[in-house]
C-alpha cells in the first residue's frame, strides 16, 4: 500500500536524531506501487529516496518528495548442496537479514551484524565491518529508475569499493534499488583475523555463527553508541588510503601507528587513530561532539543541527590535515 504524508519529520528516519522536515513523504510496498509512483510524475520533482537514514546528514528541511521503500521480502531463488542466493527487499533492516542468515546456518554476512540501515543502502554504500564487505556477498542489485527502466547490476556493474558502488556516481544517484540478490555459503567458513574477535573467541567452547555474531555485537555495542541515545551515523569518516612513502613518513614518527596493507603501494590508516592523535577524542564543539570511546564516530549531543555536525567535521578534518598532511573525508551523505 502506498501511504503519503505532508510537511513530515524526518527526526525518526536519520540516525543523527536531525528534526527536519519534508514537503512529501511517500512509502511503498512493491514494485509495482514504486512504478504507480513513478508513472505519476511523483519523481519529477525533487526527490531523495532512503533507507533506515543512518549515513545521512541533513543539513535543512528538504524541499521535495522523501521516498521510502517497505519491500521487506527474502527470497530464496537458487540452492546448491554449498550454497544459497537470496534476493532480499530494500525495505528490510540491515540486521535483520543478517540474522536470517545466521539462524538458518548461512555464512558471511555475520561479520556485519547490527550495522545500522536497510538492505537497499548496504549495495550503495558497501557497508563493512572486521574484514567483510557487502561486495563479498552481493551478486546482483535489482534497480529502477525516475523514468521506469527496470536494470539489474551485476556485482562487477556495481564498481564496489571501499564504501563506494556505481550508485555514488552522479549517474547513478537517481537510481532506486528494489532488490539485493546474496550469495551466502552453506560450508563453514568464519572471517576471524581482525580485531579482538579471536581474542574474545577464547571465551566460548565452540565457534559457530551465533558465538561470532554475539561477538561482533558486543565489540560494536562497546565502543559504539545507540543512536536512539545519542544521536549519530556510526562512522563518519571513511579510513583513508595513502602512498607507501607517505607512510612511512609518518611511521618515522609514530613507530606504534597501526595500519593495513592495501598492496599496490598503498597503506590504509585508520582515521580514527589521526583523529585521536589529533586532540579531538571526546572533545565538543557547541552540541556535537567526537565520541569518547570511538573517535571516528561524531555524535549529536542533544538539539544539534545538521550544520553543527559539519562545523566540527571541517574542524577535525583541519586538524587531520595540519598534524598529518592527510586528508579524511566523510562517509555520511550531506543532504542540503
Amino acid at each position: 500500500m502506498i501511504t503519503e504524508k505532508k510537511d513530515f519529520s524526518l527526526l525518526h528516519y536519520n540516525t543523527f536524531g536531525i528534526d527536519v522536515t519534508t514537503s512529501r513523504f511517500i512509502e511503498y510496498d512493491t514494485i509495482d506501487e514504486l512504478k504507480e509512483l513513478i508513472s505519476g510524475s511523483y519523481l519529477s520533482e525533487p526527490f531523495l529516496h532512503i533507507g533506515g537514514g543512518s549515513n545521512l546528514l541533513f543539513l535543512n528541511n528538504y524541499e521535495g518528495t522523501v521516498l521510502h521503500s517497505c519491500i521487506k521480502t527474502i527470497e530464496v531463488v537458487d540452492e546448491t548442496p554449498d550454497a544459497v542466493w537470496l534476493k532480499v527487499g530494500s525495505g528490510v533492516v540491515w540486521d535483520d537479514f543478517v540474522d536470517y542468515c545466521v539462524k538458518h546456518n548461512l555464512y558471511g554476512a555475520e561479520n556485519l551484524s547490527i550495522i545500522p540501515g536497510e538492505v537497499g543502502a548496504s549495495a550503495v554504500q558497501n557497508v563493512g565491518a572486521y574484514g567483510v564487505e557487502a561486495k563479498d556477498l552481493i551478486t546482483e542489485v535489482h534497480t529502477i529508475n525516475p523514468e521506469g527502466e527496470e536494470r539489474i547490476y551485476s556485482n562487477a556493474d556495481c564498481k564496489f569499493a571501499y564504501r563506494y558502488s556505481i550508485f555514488k556516481e552522479p549517474s547513478g544517484k537517481k537510481v532506486i534499488v528494489t532488490h539485493v540478490c546474496f550469495r551466502l555459503s552453506k560450508q563453514e567458513s568464519y572471517t576471524l583475523d581482525y580485531g579482538t574477535i579471536r581474542k574474545e573467541l577464547e571465551k566460548y567452547p565452540a565457534v559457530t555463527l551465533e558465538t561470532v555474531r554475539e561477538i561482533i555485537i558486543r565489540i560494536r555495542e562497546s565502543k559504539l553508541p545507540d543512536p536512539a541515545v545519542l544521536g549519530n551515523a556510526g562512522s563518519f569518516f571513511m579510513n583513508p588510503v595513502v602512498s607507501e612513502s607517505k607512510f612511512e613518513e609518518i611511521q618515522r614518527d609514530y613507530p606504534s601507528m597501526p595500519f593495513y596493507v592495501m598492496g599496490e603501494g598503498r597503506m590504509k590508516i585508520p582515521a580514527a587513530w589521526l583523529i585521536e592523535q589529533s586532540g579531538w577524542k571526546g572533545r565538543s564543539l557547541g552540541p556535537a561532539a567526537v565520541h569518547d570511546k570511538q573517535a571516528l564516530v561524531l555524535v549529536n549531543k542533544g538539539g544539534a543541527t545538521g550544520r553543527d555536525i559539519i562545523a566540527l567535521s571541517d574542524a577535525v578534518r583541519l586538524s587531520v590535515r595540519e598534524k598529518f598532511g592527510i586528508d579524511i573525508h566523510p562517509e555520511v551523505k550531506t543532504i542540503n
